[in-house]
């Protein structure tokens, strides 16, 4: 055998003795995380094996599915009506947005706000596990990117919907900002969407919407809001983004006070959003625990 042939193969020994090395440590160092800091994935409850800043196993993250099945063209609302009305370019629209033109152009959302997913937001939102927002900021540049085609050749402003300063105090962070800076830089967009974390800010405390009606909901958020630099907006397209829309008056309310502001037009896009047909099919029970958790965290 020639030297070099045998300083090869000498070589490729000693990476694969190495290479086995690194893999006995991996699996050494996971088998002592799981014995010394046993956790549990805070979704299905199964252990986790594996060592990460995230509590939530792979195959829960996996089942965060995106919405399926026919969605309002405008507001994002399941459809449940066959009859659904189609507007002048034949997209299909709920009941509600027939009636009445939201203030906003479309509103979309990754998934329904129930199950795993809402165990997420809920980790990042109340307990403050912050890796959870990588997961959303993912979830986040995927509506985003279903939005685009509708945006104008100017670039849009990024506004996510503003917490009290009271309440920012509390988390300590914005969860809708960070969603947002996770999902701009995904995107790699440049100075096509431009984050304003500040454009809009929320001047009154509000109640949970929990167990209001349309017209309290509304009578609720009204004046909460207003644009903080409104020469900045005129004329401006603007991208309104949030961790979840619910009722939608949120996000009715935002929208509304930025195109009096100017704005010319805005889109909403939020992480997930209750579809009125699970929310009817929900055991009173689950209403009354979500009521409590809202209350006390807003």
């Amino acid at each position: 055998m020639s030297p070099t042939r045998a300083t090869g193969t000498k070589d490729s020994k000693e990476l694969a003795k190495q290479s086995s090395l690194v893999s006995w440590a991996g699996d050494l160092a996971e088998s002592l995380f799981a014995t010394l800091f046993p956790s549990d994935c805070r979704v299905c409850g199964a252990p986790l094996l594996k060592i990460s800043r995230l509590p939530v196993c792979e195959e829960c993250l996996s089942a965060m599915r995106p919405i399926a099945g026919g969605v309002c063209s405008v507001c994002g609302e399941r459809l449940v009506s066959p009859y659904a009305f189609s507007g002048q370019h034949g997209e299909p629209r709920c009941g509600l947005c027939r009636r009445m033109e939201p203030p906003f152009a479309r509103a979309a959302a990754y998934g329904s706000y129930d199950g795993g997913l809402r165990e997420l937001i809920h980790l990042l939102k109340y307990e403050q596990v912050r890796p959870a927002a990588n997961v959303l900021g993912r979830m986040l540049a995927e509506v985003i990117a279903g939005l685009e085609q509708g945006f104008g050749d100017s670039a849009v402003l990024v506004v996510p919907v503003p917490l009290h300063a009271r309440k920012l105090r509390q988390r300590g962070f914005n969860q809708s900002e960070l969603i947002a800076q996770v999902a701009l830089k995904l995107m790699a967009q440049g100075d096509r969407l431009a984050l304003r974390p500040k454009g809009l800010e929320r001047v009154r405390e509000t109640q949970s919407q929990i167990g209001l009606t349309r017209h309290q909901r509304r009578e609720n958020m009204h004046g909460a809001f207003i644009v903080t630099e409104p020469h900045e907006v005129a004329g401006r397209e603007v991208l309104l983004v949030d961790d979840v829309l619910t009722t939608g008056t949120t996000a009715s309310e935002c929208a509304r006070i930025l195109r009096r502001a100017g704005a010319a037009k805005v889109w909403v896009a939020t992480v997930a959003r209750t579809l009125k047909h699970e929310a009817t099919l929900a055991r009173p029970q689950e209403d009354v625990e979500a009521g409590k958790v809202m209350a006390a965290f807003g």
